[in-house]
């Protein structure tokens, strides 16, 4: 097998390392973190396939490149969901889920004022990747917990057989790699 995957996304090419999740599946490597040219690109060419937004949401991980990029070009708020309870927090909303790349249960957390901020809101949730939708699922029980609804659900890569998903938007599939 190849040790990278070559991917087309936002009219650029990115050459993804390929890496062992277990025995039986490897994952193409999507990493925006330190790649601008990449963050900006997507960004934008995910704003002009989403619905009408108030507010992103997305979960404190590799997310947070893309959402805070949205926020930035669209000049709409963005909400990220910490790893667990912090100082600030007067009143923190946990929610734990589970991710192909993370191994173990993950909590996310936000403060009962993100809650409010929601409240009434159209919210797009915001990731990089979705894979298996466990992320996703937690975002939305966190929007759940506000009056907002939740108009869309996006990401750079769909991967895997969230590609056939309809629900979701997203700029490119990215394959699984079995053996």
């Amino acid at each position: 097998m190849a040790d990278t995957y070559t991917l087309h996304v936002a009219g650029l090419t990115r050459d993804l390392p390929i890496c062992k999740v277990n025995d039986h599946m490897d994952i193409a490597a999507f990493i925006m973190f330190s790649d601008v040219e990449l963050t900006v690109a997507c960004a934008e060419a995910l704003l002009k396939k989403c619905p009408e937004f108030d507010v992103i949401l997305t979960a404190e991980a590799k997310g947070i490149p893309l959402a805070y990029e949205m926020a930035r070009q669209s000049g709409k708020q963005w909400i990220p969901a910490r790893k667990g309870p912090k100082l600030y927090m007067r009143e923190p909303v946990i929610i734990e889920d589970q991710s192909i790349t993370t191994a173990g249960k993950q909590t996310l957390v936000i403060d009962k004022k993100d809650i409010e901020t929601m409240n009434g809101k159209r919210i797009l949730i915001v990731d990089d990747v979705i894979s298996t939708g466990g992320s996703l699922h937690a975002l939305e029980t966190l929007a759940a917990k506000s009056t907002g609804t939740v108009v869309g659900r996006c990401a750079a890569l769909a991967e895997g057989d969230a590609s056939k998903r309809t629900d979701i938007i997203f700029l490119e599939p990215l394959p699984l790699f079995f053996h």
